[in-house]
C-alpha cells in the first residue's frame, strides 16, 4: 500500500508540474503573413523588409496607429494628418505643418512603394522604415511627444490590448511594436496600377501622341534619374533648386558629414507626382511646368552640382511642346486605385 501510495503521489506532482508549465507557455495566436502582389520589374523589397513582412492584424495595428492622434503633445496630429491617401500620402502643403501649426524644415514625401527603397527620408537618414516613426513623434515642428508618452496615452485603450495580442501574441505595447506595426501598414502601400502599368502590361490601354512624345522625351531628358519602375534610382544629387536658408538644412551632408554631399536630395519618385505638388525639398516649386522651366532655363551653380548638370551648362534645354508632353507623361503614373479618386 506504501509503494501505491508513493507512486500516485508522483504521479500528481508531475501533473502537477505540467499544468504550471502549461500555463506559463506562450499563447498560440493565428497571424498570417498576408500575400503582397509583387508588380514585376520592381527593385528588390528592402532587407529589413524581409525580417518585417506584413501580417493581417500587424498591419490592421500598424494602419490604427498610423491614424493615432494620441501621438501628438496635444492630440491633434497623426501620421495621416501629413500623410494623406489622395495625395499619395504626401500633403499640398510646401514644408510639413505640426502641432500649434509649426512649420517644418521639408516638405512631405509621399509614402508609396516603401518597401521597394533602400533610404528613408529626403536625406537618407533612416535605412529601416522601423526606425522611421520616433522621428515625427519626437519632432518639435511635429508631434513633439515621446514614446513613453504615446505608449502611457494607449496603454489602458481595450482596443489596442486586443490589437497588440492578435498581433503580437500578448497585449505588451512596446516602442518596437509600435514601430514594427506602423512599418508592416507602410509596406502593403504599393502603387502600380497607373495608366503606364496598364500599358506596360497590355491591358487595353494606349497612350495619347502627347503622352508618347512625352514618354520618348523623359527617356532622354529625365531617365538618368529617374529610372527604374520607381521612376527614381534612388539616388542623392545637387539639381540646383534654390536652397532653404534654414541653417538645420544640410541635404545628405546633414547625414554623412561630407561636403560634396551638401544639399543633395534622394532623387523623388515620380509616381503619383501629379498629386503632391509643391515640389522640392521645401516646396520650392508649385507645379510640374516650374520645376521644368527651372531646369530649362538655368539652375543655381554649386560645387558639387550633379555632373549630368555641368555637362549641359547647368540646364536641361526643353521647348515647350516638351515640356507640355513631358508633363502629360507624368500623369500617366497616377494611380487612382492607389489614391482613391
Amino acid at each position: 500500500m506504501k509503494k501505491i501510495a508513493a507512486i500516485f503521489i508522483v504521479s500528481i506532482t508531475i501533473l502537477s508540474s505540467c499544468k504550471q508549465k502549461d500555463a506559463t507557455a506562450p499563447v498560440p495566436y493565428d497571424n498570417p503573413e498576408l500575400t503582397l502582389h509583387i508588380p514585376a520589374g520592381f527593385p528588390a523589397l528592402n532587407e529589413a523588409a524581409l525580417k518585417n513582412m506584413p501580417t493581417k492584424y500587424g498591419v490592421e495595428l500598424g494602419e490604427k496607429l498610423f491614424h493615432e492622434k494620441r501621438f501628438s503633445a496635444n492630440n491633434t496630429i497623426s501620421c495621416a494628418s501629413c500623410h494623406i491617401p489622395s495625395h499619395a500620402f504626401a500633403d499640398n502643403n510646401a514644408q510639413a505643418i505640426g502641432i500649434h501649426g509649426r512649420v517644418g524644415l521639408r516638405n512631405t514625401p509621399p509614402i508609396q512603394n516603401m518597401i521597394f527603397l533602400k533610404f528613408y527620408n529626403w536625406d537618407g537618414s533612416k535605412l529601416q522604415l522601423e526606425k522611421q516613426p520616433l522621428v515625427p513623434i519626437i519632432t518639435h515642428e511635429e508631434m513633439n511627444s515621446s514614446i513613453v508618452e504615446v505608449i502611457n496615452k494607449i496603454s489602458n485603450d481595450e482596443t489596442y490590448r486586443k490589437l497588440f495580442t492578435s498581433a503580437f501574441g500578448d497585449e505588451k505595447i512596446t516602442p518596437e511594436r509600435i514601430y514594427k506595426s506602423i512599418a508592416q501598414y507602410e509596406y502593403t502601400l504599393i502603387s502600380a496600377n497607373s495608366k503606364y502599368d496598364k500599358v506596360k502590361r497590355n491591358e487595353g490601354a494606349t497612350f495619347t501622341e502627347s503622352e508618347s512624345r512625352g514618354y520618348q522625351a523623359f527617356k532622354t531628358k529625365c531617365a538618368d534619374c529617374h529610372s527604374t519602375e520607381l521612376f527614381t534610382d534612388q539616388s542623392f544629387r545637387n539639381v540646383g533648386f534654390p536652397v532653404n536658408t534654414n541653417s538645420n538644412e544640410g541635404g545628405r551632408g546633414r547625414v554623412t558629414g561630407i561636403a560634396e554631399d551638401y544639399m543633395s536630395f534622394r532623387v523623388p519618385s515620380l509616381r503619383n507626382a501629379e498629386f503632391t505638388a509643391p515640389y522640392g525639398s521645401f516646396g520650392q516649386f508649385p507645379t510640374l511646368k516650374s520645376v521644368l522651366d527651372y531646369f530649362d532655363k538655368g539652375v543655381e551653380d554649386a560645387t558639387n552640382l550633379d555632373p549630368l548638370l555641368k555637362q549641359n551648362g547647368n540646364r536641361i534645354p526643353m521647348t515647350e511642346q516638351e515640356k507640355e508632353d513631358i508633363i502629360a507623361f507624368i500623369k500617366t503614373l497616377s494611380d487612382y486605385q492607389f489614391t482613391g479618386r
